[in-house]
């Protein structure tokens, strides 16, 4: 037997439904929102990644399923969505419609690590990408679009917290600082750090080791360090958001694990996962479209990973909706009726009526348990009598009610049920 690779997992027909629940709430979120959709293939060349997520970053450095095709070229599956985007936006001139270029996908990302609850190496995300505009205002939109999302999927358990990373000029002073902070600390630091002390200074804040945790809390905070520009947008966001009466926490150490991150960044945060409390996540990146060959273009974006959604939810209670159920089942007695059973069924489903008829030559009596399994709302069976009367009985399967039926009119009878 070939098992499934570690770090994937099969979604079986009990857990499909809850899947295209999430998705169904996503897409209605991206409609409100007026987000169009995208869809960016599977893989990409390495260079869009080492260029776009950053060649100091965790995902570029450990985390990357990278192979040489058969035409010798580096091809990633790819990690996560933005960059994909972001190529798209570039390659297909979107630059040139009018902005804001507002976009959404729904797509399987890759990452190779250590297997664990709510991470995988096989993952699903929900992301929004929205460019051309740098108000803070867009920024809102972005924070909310995450909110409704949550919200949709009645998550409460979960706390936005939101920071400001600075522009290039202010993220230059404010590395050296960390620098300074640092230098007397790399003994007490990890191996990572020690070398993220050299590459990227920023990137000290996201380390989950303890004792790197410990250090941390003493740096110094970046919201000391901000330009004029990027404090009046932080301030702008912030009063934005509590306009709206949407809660939320200033935490300074949100740096985000990838590189091309600027001005906002913001999470969704819960305890109720386990040490993979991130739900959501994003932030500005104004820099990314000029640095992969675009015109300078700003943008922000989130993901929401769907596995991760589907962990929490379960984790506090929310509720996922019943599994759809077939609307009637048809049992045949023989030959002569189970054509006649399938000749309504796909007269049913022409008309957007669920339904089920005999397969495997079953019994009566194992039919209508197999009806019951199935969790049919309506049972009728076709024999001889039936297909001579050309009425049938249709059983309520909820009260045991019956109602006699013309065979023609079966169709009618379920849409007036409403079914």
């Amino acid at each position: 037997m070939i098992n499934i690779p570690k770090g994937t997992k099969d979604v079986l027909p009990t857990q499909s439904y809850k899947w295209q629940y999430i998705e169904s709430a996503a897409r209605e979120v991206a409609r409100v929102y007026n987000l169009s959709e995208i869809r960016t293939p599977v893989f990409e060349h390495t260079e869009l990644f080492r260029r776009g997520v950053g060649e100091t970053t965790d995902v570029v450095g450990k985390e990357m399923y990278t192979f040489l095709d058969k035409g010798n070229r580096s091809i990633t599956l790819k990690p996560e969505g933005t960059a994909g985007a972001v190529r798209l936006f570039i390659e297909n001139g979107l630059s040139s419609q009018p902005s804001p270029v507002k976009t959404f996908y729904i797509t399987p990302a890759f990452r190779y690590e250590r297997p664990q609850s709510g991470r995988l190496r096989e993952f699903h995300q929900f992301g929004i990408e929205i460019f051309g505009s740098p108000s803070p205002e867009t920024d809102a939109e972005v924070i909310f679009a995450a909110s409704s999302f949550l919200n949709k999927l009645k998550i409460k358990d979960v706390s936005l917290e939101i920071n400001s990373i600075g522009c290039r000029i202010c993220r230059n002073q404010y590395n050296q600082a960390l620098k300074d902070y640092y230098r007397p600390h790399l003994d007490g630091v990890c191996e990572t750090c020690r070398t993220r002390f050299e590459t990227n200074p920023l990137r000290l804040l996201d380390c989950k080791e303890e004792d790197c945790k410990k250090i941390a809390q003493a740096a110094p905070k970046i919201t000391d360090y901000l330009c004029p520009d990027c404090r009046a947008h932080f301030e702008r966001l912030q009063d934005i958001l509590t306009s709206a009466n949407l809660p939320f926490k200033v935490n300074p150490r949100i740096v985000r694990g990838l590189d091309y991150y600027t001005r906002t960044v913001f999470e969704f945060v819960t305890d109720s996962i386990g040490a993979q409390g991130t739900v959501c996540g994003g932030g500005r990146y104004d820099g990314l479209v000029a640095q992969l060959g675009g015109p300078d273009t700003p943008a922000i974006g989130f993901a929401a990973g769907i596995e991760r959604l589907m962990l929490l939810m379960d984790s506090v209670g929310a509720p996922f909706p019943d599994p759809p159920k077939i609307s009637i089942y048809i049992a045949g007695m023989d030959d002569l009726t189970r054509l006649k059973s399938l000749e309504i069924a796909e007269q049913l489903r022409k008309n957007g009526v669920s339904c089920e008829i005999d397969h495997m030559n079953r019994s009566l009596k194992s039919q209508l348990k197999y009806a019951d399994k199935l969790g049919a709302k309506y049972v009728a069976v076709i024999g001889s009598d039936e297909l001579s009367s050309g009425i049938v009985n249709i059983k309520k399967m909820s009260d045991g009610s019956t109602a006699s039926v013309k065979l023609q009119d079966i169709c009618k009878y379920l849409k007036e049920e409403q079914l």
